[in-house]
């Protein structure tokens, strides 16, 4: 079986380390972003099979980066799994009506979003 590629976008590094080197460990190829431009210049270039995109980040917003990402046709299948310690319910389904496949509250455990991602991943090879 291939390794899978993340992108993991999110300024917060000692929480990107963390996921990283747990997703790591699990087998997946892992890229690290750290503001919100750098995000999609990444996936354009890395065209990963999952992102984990932080919503409050330098260099624009991630809901920016969101949009960009779902406006491409080369990034707009790539599921997006969105992560926040700061947003409430109704912003989250604003999220997901811009094309977040699903919508994580911080702190996360990183088993759990590693089971999340292989979700994500999963069903967008299945439909």
């Amino acid at each position: 079986m291939k390794s899978l590629k993340v992108l993991i976008a999110d300024d917060d590094r000692v929480l990107s380390q963390l996921l990283s080197a747990r997703l790591t460990a699990k087998g997946w190829t892992v890229q690290a972003a750290y503001d919100a431009m750098q995000a999609v210049m990444f996936a354009m270039r890395l065209m990963p099979d999952a992102i984990v995109l932080d919503v409050h980040m330098p260099g624009g917003t991630g809901i920016a980066a969101l949009k960009q990402l779902k406006a491409s046709a080369k990034t707009s299948q790539i599921p997006v799994l969105v992560l926040s310690g700061s947003i409430d319910a109704a912003e989250a389904e604003g999220l997901r009506a811009l094309g977040a496949s699903q919508f994580v509250f911080k702190p996360v455990d990183p088993n759990m979003l590693h089971d999340m991602l292989v979700q994500l991943v999963t069903r967008s090879v299945d439909e």
